[in-house]
């Protein structure tokens, strides 16, 4: 073995093993000089990053990737609210018989002070059994005592009020609430109190049709029972006007929000409308007092400028169930025929056989009962 020594410029001695090869290189046009090595070589795979998903598509063109954005926050649907320290509270009354003796004292001292007056005939005096006496005339004291006499009889009678079962009085004074009376029968109240009366009993509501939509949202005219009573007389007299029509209006904002079942659906789901209905009703109408128990829908048709059309698609689906009903017992009959044929071994049949007896079977059953062949056979030509 023999050792070949080179020189080169930069170094004098001797070098071992024979000279270096140039490295391969690939160049183009676009590109600058790459070794050969360096494509293939062996490097060690990348540590996985996790990705968050930040990307759902592409913009074409621009090479700009959009952010990924989640679904729109859903909005609270504002509740109404009335004045928190607006609560039904039980009014300061009297029994009746108060105020009839009130009014008794002061008609009494009416009398009384005309007969001081000597303003009673000698008729009333005789009636009422008083001695005739000369009277000391109109002056001050008596005008006085006429004055606080007819203040107490008005005061007595005039607070008079009669409480009925199903009836109740919200009671306010310069505009402020003063409380409610629920009692029955014969009571007292300040007569300076303004009353305003609320009917407190079970009632129920039958609306006209009132526009709505299916679960397809094809329009239909609803008509409603809403079943209901004023729970808090304080909130529905004094926080919102005309309660009354509130409800009615929170009725009809229902309806177009939520899908009212057809006739045609089943009982399941007419219940989960009917619940639906009476859900979202009662929530609109619970912060003014009113408690709605029911609304349940009467009479559902459809708008006037739909009918016809949903009329005929009704008609069509009917038919075509009663033809798939039909087609279905006719299919089971013939192949029930078949099989116990064959399977008793009255008949023995290849395929050709089979298929010209299960057209004769299906024609001879059409017509027994009376139905139109669901296809017409195809009659092959020799």
């Amino acid at each position: 073995m023999s050792t070949t020594t080179s020189h080169t410029p930069e170094s004098e001695g001797p070098v071992a093993g024979p000279p270096a090869r140039p490295a391969r290189l690939i160049q183009n046009e676009s590109t600058t000089e790459i070794p050969v090595h360096l494509l293939f070589r062996d490097e060690p795979e990348p540590v996985p990053v996790p990705l968050k998903p930040a990307v759902v598509g592409r913009r074409y063109g621009t090479g700009e990737q959009p952010r990924l954005r989640g679904p729109a926050p859903v909005r609270p649907r504002p509740v109404p609210r009335v004045d928190p320290t607006l609560v039904e509270r039980p009014a300061r009354v009297l029994p009746g018989a108060a105020g009839v003796f009130a009014g008794a004292c002061g008609l009494a001292g009416c009398v009384a002070v005309s007969w001081w007056a000597g303003a009673l005939p000698p008729l009333v005096l005789g009636a009422l059994g008083l001695p005739s006496y000369a009277g000391a005339g109109l002056g001050p004291a008596q005008w006085a005592a006429y004055a606080g006499a007819g203040a107490l009889g008005l005061f007595g009678f005039g607070g008079l009020a009669r409480g009925r079962t199903g009836r109740a009085w919200v009671l306010g004074l310069f505009g402020r609430y003063r409380g409610t009376v629920r009692r029955t029968g014969l009571l007292w109240v300040n007569p300076l109190l303004l009353r305003r009366r609320v009917d407190v009993r079970l009632r129920h509501w039958r609306s006209e049709p009132m526009h709505a939509a299916d679960a397809s949202g094809v329009a239909v005219r609803v008509a409603v029972l809403v079943v209901w009573r004023v729970r808090d007389t304080a909130r529905a007299a004094l926080g919102v006007e005309g309660h009354e029509t509130y409800l009615r209006e929170c009725v009809e904002a229902a309806l177009a929000r939520v899908p009212v079942e057809t006739p045609g659906s089943g009982r399941a789901s007419v219940d989960a409308a009917e619940d639906a209905l009476t859900r979202r009703v009662a929530a609109d109408t619970a912060p003014v007092g009113i408690e709605v128990f029911s609304v349940q829908p009467l009479r559902v048709e459809y708008a006037p400028e739909v009918a016809a059309a949903m009329h005929r698609r009704r008609i069509a689906a009917l038919d075509a169930e009663h033809q798939a009903s039909v087609l279905t017992s006719l299919v089971d009959s013939v192949e029930d025929t078949v099989t116990r044929l064959t399977m008793r071994g009255l008949v023995e049949l290849d395929d050709y056989e089979r298929k010209v007896l299960v057209k004769d079977l299906t024609v001879a059953f059409c017509a027994g009962r009376g139905e139109t062949a669901p296809w017409r056979p195809v009659e092959q030509v020799p």
